[in-house]
């Protein structure tokens, strides 16, 4: 049972999540407020009372976005684009898988000692370890700022410390999600999803979303109800990071990797988040089939709704790339206009993603440095800059520098799947990708 402080807690992000979504939240804050200093009966049945009424609202008719959460509403209001499939010939595909699976590694590694730290902060730290600009994996730093926090010299994320890739959530669910093609093939479900979550994922490895959905799924609220009560962070990146070890099941075939995204998003989020990882998704297999990164972004975007808030921030973001000469200045851009949501919101991220790919230059670590100096989520953005990459480049793509000191090694927190070689897992890959239906 949540308490009164915790459903607080959830009903306050609940607003701004409905504000976000179009919604008059204006009688909801009244009522909110009410319970305050409540006794704990009492505010817990008013809050209760309150997320009952949260579910049932509906955008303002002026809302200028349409955003379904359902399959066929989702591709109803997708652009009329071409929906092409890319080359997956074996070699072709085995070489692609490595750099997939290596640079979502290189990517988490590279970005998660900053987890959580301001572009600012993520600067200071890298010239005080002579480092800045960031071309590899985060120094040692001894004498930092004041003020600025930082790992400990032996943290295993640190460059001299670093012999494989650690357990990581952006690493679990690709594991994970190449073990639900591997079950269920093409037509996997989302009660699929859910059970295999239930088994496979220990509730404290769980964060936000997902947290959420998990607390729902054991009160029984299955698919897509477990989405949405009580799941201020619907919009969340949590399920954007989940595409990468389904799109890679879906190699060359964008479409069908956006379903199996929505299959899987579906269970914790809604609109923009599930967005999210329906775009990653596609771009994601398309860039596993093709070789022009911007053309694969355009096909990611044929995916998603036309008119949503993420398609429109990405294509926005786009435009800034194109005409901005460094990325700092479009840094600046992304944070004027979207810095608003919160620090783990599928659509600022994705733009920082979105920076990273079309500043990078077509160069992996260049790529996957800028993500990472933007700050926000700094692991979820390196791993999928660097699994996009990876995807794109194939083992070319991929430093040794970067590579060798994982000794083909991740760890992850899944029952049953505790260490394994990151080469077992491209080879039961390409099984997959070369089979699906």
């Amino acid at each position: 049972m949540l308490s009164a402080k915790t459903l607080r807690s959830l009903a306050w992000e609940e607003l701004v999540q409905l504000e976000q979504e179009g919604c008059d939240v204006g009688v909801l804050r009244e009522d909110l407020k009410a319970t305050e200093g409540a006794d704990d009966t009492y505010a817990r049945a008013a809050l209760l009372d309150l997320f009952e009424t949260a579910r049932r609202l509906r955008p303002a008719p002026d809302f200028p976005w349409h955003e379904p959460s359902d399959l066929d509403g989702i591709r109803a209001a997708r652009p009329e684009v071409e929906r092409w499939t890319g080359e997956t010939g074996e070699d072709w595909l085995r070489d692609r898988l490595i750099g997939a699976w290596l640079g979502r590694c290189i990517g988490c590694m590279m970005g998660k000692p900053v987890e959580g730290q301001s572009r600012e902060q993520i600067e200071a730290i890298l010239r005080a370890g002579d480092a800045y600009p960031l071309d590899g994996y985060f120094p040692v730093v001894e004498d930092l700022p004041e003020g600025i926090a930082y790992k400990p010299a032996s943290d295993p994320c640190l460059a001299p410390n670093i012999d494989h890739a650690v357990r990581d959530d952006d690493t679990d669910y690709t594991v994970l999600g190449l073990h639900l093609v591997e079950q269920y093939g093409g037509e996997l479900t989302p009660e699929q999803v859910m059970n295999e979550w239930l088994v496979r994922l220990p509730y404290h490895r769980t964060y936000t979303a997902e947290r959420a959905a998990m607390r729902n799924f054991i009160n029984e609220l299955r698919p897509p109800e477990s989405a949405m009560w009580m799941n201020p962070y619907r919009e969340w990146i949590g399920a954007q990071i989940r595409a990468d070890g389904l799109a890679y099941c879906a190699a060359g075939r964008p479409e069908l990797a956006a379903e199996l995204c929505w299959r899987d998003a579906c269970v914790s989020h809604t609109r923009n988040g599930i967005y999210g990882e329906m775009f990653f998704g596609a771009l994601i297999a398309a860039a596993l089939g093709a070789e022009d990164l911007e053309a694969c972004i355009e096909r990611a975007l044929g995916e998603i709704p036309e008119n949503c808030r993420l398609a429109g921030a990405v294509r926005v973001c786009m435009t800034w790339c194109a005409t901005d000469s460094a990325w700092e200045r479009t840094w600046e851009r992304i944070m004027a206009d979207y810095g608003h949501y919160h620090r783990v919101h599928t659509i600022n991220n994705a733009l920082l993603c979105v920076m990273g790919l079309l500043h990078g230059e077509g160069d992996l670590r260049r790529s996957i440095a800028i993500a990472v100096m933007g700050g926000l989520d700094t692991d979820c953005n390196g791993a999928t800059v660097g699994s996009v990459m990876g995807a794109l480049l194939g083992s070319r793509g991929i430093p040794d520098d970067l590579a060798d000191p994982l000794h083909d090694t991740l760890e992850t927190a899944l029952s049953g799947m505790s260490r394994m070689k990151i080469s077992d897992l491209v080879e039961r890959t390409l099984r997959v990708a070369t089979s699906i239906d």
